[in-house]
């Protein structure tokens, strides 16, 4: 494991607003020096490749939304709370942070083989955060937490995508909305 410093921080930040405002591809190892403020021979001792800077910009992206929902799961009394917790910061995160549609579906777009590192990860994110959608529907007596957990995880998908494109005052009431009636349902 690469461990931490200034220097790796600010390469990840530049290179994690970069990636996702303009795309993965579209930018080079010289760019990613230059906006981060360090050396090529920093860049690859903490990253031997310009693949593995994108794989830690997907964790990075995961360990963000995991603080959310630990975040929210911390505050609620009550699993339902919870639920209605999670759905109000995804409408958040759509509205102010992830406003060109979602981090993990764009660099999946970007590498098709799905042994890729980067792919992996953006699977290991999909698969907890639908594991961790079905353990709160679970806990709040929901019919089906798994049937609903995938249906929110696709709703949530939508709902990036689509603020993107129509922008997110029209798309985050509709997601709050058929949020409620799928976990209803």
């Amino acid at each position: 494991m690469t461990k931490a410093s200034e220097a790796r921080d600010r390469l990840l930040a530049a290179a994690g607003e970069i990636f996702y405002r303009e795309g993965i591809h579209a930018v080079g190892v010289d760019r990613l020096v230059s906006e981060g403020g360090v050396t090529r021979a920093t860049f690859y001792r903490h990253f031997p490749s310009k693949d593995d800077l994108v794989r830690a910009y997907i964790e990075r992206e995961d360990a963000a939304l995991r603080a959310l929902l630990e975040a929210g799961a911390t505050q609620a009394s009550t699993p339902e709370e919870a639920l209605e917790l999670v759905i109000q910061g995804i409408s958040t995160d759509i509205a102010q942070h992830h406003t060109r549609g979602c981090p993990f579906i764009n660099a999946a777009a970007e590498f098709p083989d799905s042994k890729h590192p980067v792919r992996v990860a953006v699977k290991a994110h999909r698969e907890w955060f639908e594991s961790t959608l079905v353990d709160l529907l679970t806990d709040a007596g929901v019919d089906d937490p798994a049937a609903t957990g995938h249906a929110l995880v696709l709703l949530r998908d939508a709902a990036l995508v689509g603020a993107y494109l129509d922008g997110p005052d029209v798309v985050v009431p509709s997601f709050v909305s058929t949020a409620h009636q799928v976990i209803a349902d």
